[in-house]
């Protein structure tokens, strides 16, 4: 969540989103409101990785187009720096130590030019293809270079799982869900988080906080490219796994944002609205950045929770009453909150 979570043995992440302005006048981490089914209001997903670029989607078919994604998540956070950390834990002599630290510095020009080196000795050459197709995947991210993507794709399939260490491993798994992202296959992608998160490496707070944020992005933009069953049953699985981890007292700032949003996913703004209230007040006792899901949720509950739960009151009470009471409320919610 924090761009300071990307060190050595940390965790994956997304840079924030003010470093990487979109194309077609669409700015990261601004959700835009839109019509969706039967009035409820939807966003584009809070980390729309595309920025809604249309070469993106070219060719990908309906699941891979940015249109109509209800979480109105922020490209960061997730924010999250993608930067996703490669730990050391090599020799000083091996090549791939070099390789590993510009990765993390976010040196990724430097960082392909030092795997390719290390890809010239057979013992690091698995390893270094690794670092290079997570390397390719951040500049694809920060540029939408189609090569990048190319070369992302052509370092990543062809590691030899066997001479990988766990962590390695555990590199390539989120490598790959970050690969089949970018390239719109979501529900996809969101199964490979999924046995990310299941593993036993990567079980550092950090670490487990940014691969969750991105399954569940994942598995949110799946959602909206499915019919009314499938999507509800989407979010039931994903508030299946965020609610343990939003519960105690330390619970994980990604997961509060989620139960809200795939509450209000589920259309049961009720809940949206009280789980929203709920992590802002909760959110100096989470993991993770406090001020990164306070905007979220100034997001969620202003462009998608607020008028979908007036919109299903209509029929009961005044629409422009309800909104205002909602308004009020909030407002009195967050000046309780910012004191803390």
């Amino acid at each position: 969540m924090d761009p300071e979570d990307s060190k050595v043995g940390a965790s994956d992440g997304i840079p924030a989103p003010s470093a990487f302005p979109c194309e077609n006048d669409v700015q990261c981490g601004n959700p835009v409101a839109r019509p969706g089914k039967n009035g409820r209001p939807v966003l584009q997903s809070r980390n729309d990785f595309e920025c809604c670029r249309s070469h993106v989607s070219q060719g990908l078919g309906r699941a891979a187009k940015c249109a109509t994604l209800l979480t109105p998540m922020l490209l960061r956070r997730a924010w999250i720096a993608i930067a996703a950390v490669l730990v050391l834990g090599a020799a000083p002599e091996n090549p791939l130590v070099r390789a590993r630290q510009l990765y993390n510095a976010q040196q990724y020009d430097e960082a392909i030019a030092a795997a390719r080196d290390a890809l010239s000795q057979p013992p690091f050459a698995d390893a270094a293809a690794v670092i290079m197709g997570r390397a390719h995947l951040e500049r694809y991210r920060s540029g939408s270079n189609a090569g990048d993507l190319t070369s992302a794709r052509e370092s990543l399939i062809t590691v030899d799982t066997s001479r990988l260490a766990p962590r390695e491993r555990y590199e390539l798994l989120v490598g790959l869900g970050q690969l089949l992202y970018f390239e719109g296959h979501f529900g996809a992608a969101a199964e490979l988080f999924g046995a990310a998160l299941d593993g036993a490496v990567g079980n550092e707070p950090g670490s487990r906080e940014l691969v969750l944020d991105w399954w569940a992005i994942a598995l949110d933009h799946a959602a909206q490219a499915s019919a009314d069953v499938e999507r509800r049953a989407l979010y039931v699985r994903m508030l299946e796994r965020v609610e343990p981890a939003a519960s105690g007292d330390s619970p994980s700032a990604a997961a509060m944002y989620w139960v809200a949003a795939g509450a209000a996913g589920m259309d049961d703004f009720g809940r949206a609205w009280h789980a929203a209230i709920a992590a802002w007040v909760r959110a100096p006792l989470a993991w993770g950045s406090r001020a990164t899901l306070r905007a979220d949720l100034e997001r969620l509950v202003q462009q998608v929770v607020i008028p979908g739960r007036a919109n299903t009151l209509m029929r009961i009470v005044d629409t422009k009453q309800t909104v205002a009471e909602m308004q009020a409320e909030w407002s009195a919610i967050k000046e309780l909150g910012l004191r803390r």
